[in-house]
């Protein structure tokens, strides 16, 4: 179920509802939102952040609840850390707790951020044969789990 996400921004982030599918094909058939992240009191996209809402296995084995990118021009703001921590209030009204947060493991950026948002390292996983994103030539997924705080209140 779609809930508005209200106002997600920090000092000088905001989180810009970008869509949001009922059913998203690509993300395991669950339902996805999708932010900009964009420059507070401009309209500079810095990059993306989705949130997906379900269980399945394998997106908590090997795709994550959250997905990030910065582009490179803006790197180094922790920007994907930062809009990690404003989706966990969503993610905890879904009640998404844990939420898992998947990674190459030579994406060393990405790993940096699961640890300045909290997240623990749980392991690399090695990807089955059978999965899509094997024969895109991932083999292994660093997991991450983020415990978030339960709400039930509206935004």
């Amino acid at each position: 179920m779609f809930i508005e996400p209200g106002n997600l921004q920090d000092r000088e982030l905001l989180l810009a509802l970008d869509r949001y599918l009922k059913v998203d094909p690509e993300r395991e058939g669950v339902p996805t939102y999708y932010f900009n992240m964009v420059r507070e009191g401009s309209s500079i996209v810095v990059g993306s952040i989705s949130l997906r809402i379900g269980n399945p296995d394998r997106l908590v084995l090997y795709r994550g609840h959250i997905g990030y990118s910065v582009k490179p021009e803006y790197r180094g703001h922790h920007f994907a850390a930062r809009s990690v921590r404003l989706l966990t209030q969503l993610a905890a009204v879904h009640k998404l707790n844990p939420v898992w947060i998947t990674c190459d493991p030579d994406n060393f950026a990405s790993r940096r951020t699961c640890e300045l948002v909290g997240a623990e390292f749980v392991g690399i996983i090695d990807i089955p044969p059978e999965e899509e994103i094997y024969h895109g030539g991932i083999r292994q997924k660093c997991r991450y789990r983020l415990v978030t705080i339960e709400s039930d209140l509206p935004f």
